[in-house]
């Protein structure tokens, strides 16, 4: 089959996270198409309840990291699959089916990849990479590089992601009649109002620090004093000391009236992707697109966080963005330029064989 009518396959075999028996079904059809264009079948293990794709060497070198599922509920994009001149839209096939299928395509050129290159796929990377995470970080502590082939930025691969942190924050006043007593009430919609000014002031643009709140709710009926109040908190930033700053700030907030009590739950979620883990590949990445007569890649760095970040933290070197190139990840017009797709394979399977030449 073409590239084309696989990725076809996957995208229409829909895969939204918190769907388990939709995972499932797409990590089986991965496992098919694998199969089908490797010498070597691939295994499907099931780490922490969720299915995971493996194929290759048990102990890999260099490792191929993707992931199947999508933030799309079933058929909220729709239709699935539609082809406009150059553009092929449809939910995951930039984010990140491509990416996935590149890498299986790309090992198709690559004799004996099988002995130091895994590839693999998880299901829970759009929630966090919770069930996943262990599995991620023991394989990357023994390899040599990881891959990431999360969608590219216009062509561009990802040298610097920004590191993650959830908050919930609850604050517990006291309720009371709004209109005969509110003296006698603790009013948890005042104090954490309080709250998101102290947060909101912890952001700091030089490191591309956020603090952001997002969802609130507070109280039960307009005419009582609110008793309880809760507010989540999405934080982000490009170095783990500034997350970490951000950390003890929110963990050591304090309630402004006495008898208010606050309660934090959370922390952060996925260290920053630096620099310092990406540098080296890059630069040999550019060397080998130099070598078979490609243009210059690029690279950017980038707020939102991926499975690299948690490769990365284990001290292992990381190239993020290798994936597909074209727009709109979790948007209405997500889609990938067809055109893109062989010189991104050309490109991905020269750089493997660099890499396991070491």
């Amino acid at each position: 089959m073409t590239f084309l009518a696989e990725l076809r396959e996957l995208v229409e075999c829909q895969s939204p996270t918190e769907d388990l028996e939709a995972c499932t079904k797409v990590i089986n059809l991965a496992k098919e198409i694998v199969d089908r264009n490797c010498e070597i079948p691939a295994k499907i293990l099931i780490e922490n309840g969720r299915p995971v794709l493996w194929w290759g060497s048990e102990n890999p070198r260099v490792v191929l990291l993707t992931h199947l599922d999508t933030v799309w509920p079933i058929d909220s994009y729709l239709p699935l699959w539609r082809v406009d001149g150059d553009k092929v839209f449809g939910p995951g096939t930039f984010d990140m089916k491509a990416g996935f299928l590149q890498a299986v395509h790309a090992l198709r050129g690559i004799v004996g990849a099988e002995k130091s290159v895994a590839l693999i796929a998880t299901t829970d990377e759009e929630v966090g990479s919770q069930t996943s995470r262990n599995l991620i970080e023991r394989v990357s502590k023994s390899a040599a590089a990881v891959l990431v082939f999360e969608a590219s930025l216009d062509g561009k691969v990802k040298v610097g992601r920004k590191g993650t942190s959830m908050y919930q924050i609850k604050v517990h006043g006291r309720a009371s009649h709004a209109g005969l007593e509110p003296e006698k009430g603790v009013n948890a919609t005042v104090e954490v109002a309080k709250i998101i000014n102290q947060v909101v002031a912890l952001e700091n643009a030089e490191f591309g620090t956020t603090v952001v709140p997002t969802t609130l709710h507070s109280g039960t009926v307009t005419n009582t004093v609110p008793a309880l109040a809760t507010l989540d908190i999405d934080s982000r930033s490009f170095t783990m000391a500034e997350l970490a700053r951000i950390d003890s700030a929110i963990k050591g907030l304090q309630p402004s009236h006495p008898e208010a009590r606050i309660e934090v739950t959370g922390g952060i979620n996925r260290p920053p992707l630096e620099l310092s883990s990406t540098a080296a590949l890059y630069e040999r990445l550019e060397h080998v697109a130099r070598e078979i007569g490609l243009p210059e890649i690029g690279s950017a760095s980038v707020g939102g966080a991926s499975d690299g970040n948690l490769a990365a933290a284990t001290g292992v070197e990381v190239l993020d963005g290798l994936g597909a190139v074209g727009s709109g990840a979790h948007a209405p017009h997500e889609h990938i330029l067809a055109s893109s797709i062989p010189s991104r394979i050309q490109l991905t399977e020269s750089f493997i064989k660099e890499l396991i030449r070491d």
